[in-house]
């Protein structure tokens, strides 16, 4: 019987250690960014995630999907006949929490600290501060002028919707190529990882209202292929920063963003300027209703197509699964010290204030 449990021990040792690591990490920023993101992570998530991509499809997708299964198989076996079977009970729990407590010490160690780094506009040496509502204001008509320059270079479907050459599919291959161009300038994100992957079951995960997944288990990102395309470039870009050791997601979606502009192809530049413009928009609708209005309706019809296509499919797709999936990742979002949870996406627009700002010093 002790050495049953000798196995829970050594697990619940190891969790220990996992959550100390991560209680100096928060006080030690400097020491994470030095040590664990720029040093030891790269070599571990890029070789992980090659050995992945071996792989064609999406091994996180096949681990939710078995995880579900374990657990419905197995709950339906205990109401049969687990009451009557008391110990086979208590070693599927036993073993549950074994499995629990070594999966929380990988996450942590194989990619969770990078949540404690140094912020990336410390890295990149950009001040965020206060922002008066006319700089916002000037961000938006900068964005407003550039998505409308791209929008009538890009193809579109029947309903005259923004749509990728080549397909979805064919987008994963050659988000890569955005971070080989942007390499150049920062060379921390460079470097051979896996691509990212398409999610076979795309259909039904829309319903949770998740555009894509890093699973740090297997360091895939992972990519919901049902959504418009317009979405497809910026999110895989996103995904693959996560995959770059950029935990936090506002720094995710700004990472992404320069991935996109920086790329050869124009629908990863309007990817990425659509997703920017949209969050600047969204902040400048809060403050000032009537600047928001007046640019509005300077967009390009076909942006303001996608726009509406992007919005009609999201709603078709909200309702009570979407509410606890972002419940469950605004609680996880939490768990990491990201205090504003899921808010904390809107906060790349102080990003591109800063980057503006400083193109202008």
């Amino acid at each position: 019987m002790v050495a049953r449990w000798r196995v829970v021990f050594w697990s619940a040792v190891v969790a220990v250690l996992a959550q100390l690591t991560t209680l100096l990490a928060v006080r030690y920023p400097l020491w994470v960014e030095r040590i664990y993101s720029r040093f030891l992570y790269p070599p571990l998530g890029r070789v992980l995630s090659r050995f992945t991509s071996l792989v064609p499809i999406s091994l996180a997708e096949l681990c939710v999907v078995t995880l579900l299964a374990v657990l419905l198989i197995g709950g339906l076996n205990f109401i049969w006949r687990g009451w009557r079977q008391p110990g086979k009970l208590v070693a599927w729990l036993r073993w549950t929490l074994v499995l629990g407590l070594l999966a929380y010490a990988a996450f942590v160690f194989s990619w969770g600290l990078n949540y404690y780094r140094q912020p990336l506009a410390e890295v990149l040496g950009l001040e965020i501060r206060p922002a008066p509502t006319q700089e916002l204001v000037d961000l938006c008509h900068d964005l407003v002028q550039h998505v409308n320059e791209l929008r009538p270079l890009l193809k579109e479907d029947e309903m005259q919707v923004m749509t990728l050459t080549g397909g979805k599919w064919r987008a994963l291959g050659r988000a890569a190529l955005g971070y080989d161009e942007l390499a150049k300038q920062l060379p921390q994100v460079g470097g051979l990882y896996g691509p990212p992957k398409g999610v076979r079951l795309s259909k039904w995960w829309s319903f949770t209202g998740t555009a894509g997944m890093y699973f740090p288990w297997t360091g895939e990102a992972n990519v919901n292929m049902a959504m418009p395309s317009v979405n497809i470039p910026v999110v895989a870009c996103h995904e693959m920063a996560h995959q770059r050791g950029i935990a936090r997601e506002d720094e995710a979606n700004y990472l992404a963003y320069l991935a996109c502009i920086n790329h050869p192809d124009v629908e990863f530049q309007y990817s990425g300027l659509f997703m920017a413009l949209t969050q600047a928009m969204r902040a400048l609708q809060l403050v000032d209703q009537e600047a928001f209005a007046t640019l509005y309706t300077q967009l390009h019809p076909g942006v303001v197509r996608d726009m509406q296509a992007n919005r009609e499919f999201w709603q078709a797709h909200s309702g009570p699964m979407e509410e606890m999936f972002e419940r469950m990742n605004d609680a996880y979002l939490k768990s990491n010290r990201q205090a504003d949870g899921v808010q904390s996406y809107g906060r790349m627009v102080d990003l591109l204030l800063a980057a503006r700002r400083a193109a202008n010093e």
